[in-house]
């Protein structure tokens, strides 16, 4: 058994193994490795994509779900007596929380694994999703280039992570003071989008907004990109603001339908956990 709390825990191998589970949970396999089990999920009331694909997905494997909000393990309770009780009943844990330590110090403690669901400052599975998704329509996803649009957090040094373990060139477009340590960084989306084939954006803090003015993602924009290049946002994302209306209403934006392999995904990451 593996938990998996950075994209980094994995190797290249491991992420196409994951996919390989995808596929094979597609065609019917595995709908019955939670039979008789439990997953204990801790979300906030906030997530809709992530909690939905989870716990759904706990579903199609046979297993039962046992909800709770995430601000159950900020308790005065050690996080380790909390897994001292949880190793009698659960079978695996997925946990959103802002503060990676806490998911960290659930996979020190606990006997099962744990799945790492995001936090303020990475979202592994988010990524490995969009990574599948793109292997579907892509010739070879790795050999694209990559543009990431936004701030340096979660999702932009997720994608810092997958491109160290996967090997794909990536570039950033962000207002100063904002860039990711150790990738190409631009201030100017019509000079940073030139050559590149997949565009990825996240949603900005309202407070930070006027810093990313000439960094957001349009229908003019995307035009000069290489044939046949993409935008695949982060949800949720804000039309008028990182992304245009005209550019999420174009042929280049993806997201609708990346996120169906969200479902697929998230029960192949435990799949993979499980049995690894």
């Amino acid at each position: 058994m593996k938990s998996l709390i950075r994209l980094t825990d994995l190797s290249a191998n491991d992420i196409y193994d994951i996919f390989q589970i995808a596929d094979e949970i597609n065609a019917g396999k595995y709908s019955e490795l939670l039979k008789g089990k439990s997953a204990v999920l801790f979300f906030p009331n906030s997530s809709i994509r992530t909690r939905v694909t989870f716990e759904k997905g706990v579903y199609l494997l046979g297993g039962q779900s046992i909800l709770f909000p995430s601000e159950t393990l900020d308790k005065k309770e050690e996080l380790k007596d909390v897994c001292g009780y949880l190793n009698n009943w659960s079978d695996i844990i997925v946990v959103r929380h802002s503060n990676i330590e806490v998911t960290e110090a659930l996979a020190k403690y606990s006997d099962v694994p744990v799945i790492n669901a995001m936090t303020s400052t990475n979202h592994p599975c988010e990524i490995i999703s969009d990574m599948y998704a793109l292997s579907k329509i892509r010739k070879d996803f790795i050999r694209d280039k990559y543009l990431f649009c936004g701030k340096n957090g979660n999702i932009g040094l997720t994608w810092k992570a997958a491109a160290d373990v996967m090997g794909f060139e990536l570039a950033q477009c962000c207002g100063k003071g904002y860039e990711i340590e150790g990738i190409e960084t631009y201030d100017n989306i019509n000079e940073a989008v030139k050559g590149r084939d997949i565009i990825c954006t996240d949603s900005l803090p309202s407070d930070i907004l006027a810093d990313f003015k000439e960094c957001r993602v349009t229908k003019s924009v995307m035009d000069t990109a290489n044939e046949g290049a993409i935008l695949n946002p982060c949800p949720p994302f804000y039309r008028g603001e990182e992304v245009s209306d005209d550019v999420i209403r174009s042929k280049y934006f993806v997201g609708y339908e990346f996120k169906k392999c969200l479902l697929n995904v998230q029960q192949a990451i435990m799949t993979f956990c499980l049995i690894r």
